[in-house]
């Protein structure tokens, strides 16, 4: 798997796992909601900067974002989209 793809599927992978939406991680890593997005499709390529506040933003070691899966490791599923009901 080549760096981009693997950085892309890690930052979904810690995201989905954390319960956060990508505007939520947007906001604690100071990046544009949209950018984030960008980054997990694999469209953009983060500086170390970038890298560093995401992991920080995520609770995770830099290095978790260059984890390589396990072999027949699922691919993160999606947060159940929709908008949260009022309290």
């Amino acid at each position: 798997m080549k760096a981009g793809a693997l950085v892309a599927r890690n930052i979904r992978r810690l995201r989905v796992a954390r319960g956060l939406s990508q505007e939520v991680l947007a906001v604690d890593a100071q990046i544009d909601r949209t950018y984030v997005s960008r980054l997990e499709r694999g469209l953009e390529n983060p500086s170390v900067a970038v890298l560093e506040r995401l992991a920080k933003a995520l609770s995770a070691n830099i290095e978790d974002l260059f984890r390589v899966p396990r072999a027949g490791e699922a691919a993160p599923r999606p947060l159940k989209g929709g908008r949260r009901p009022k309290s």
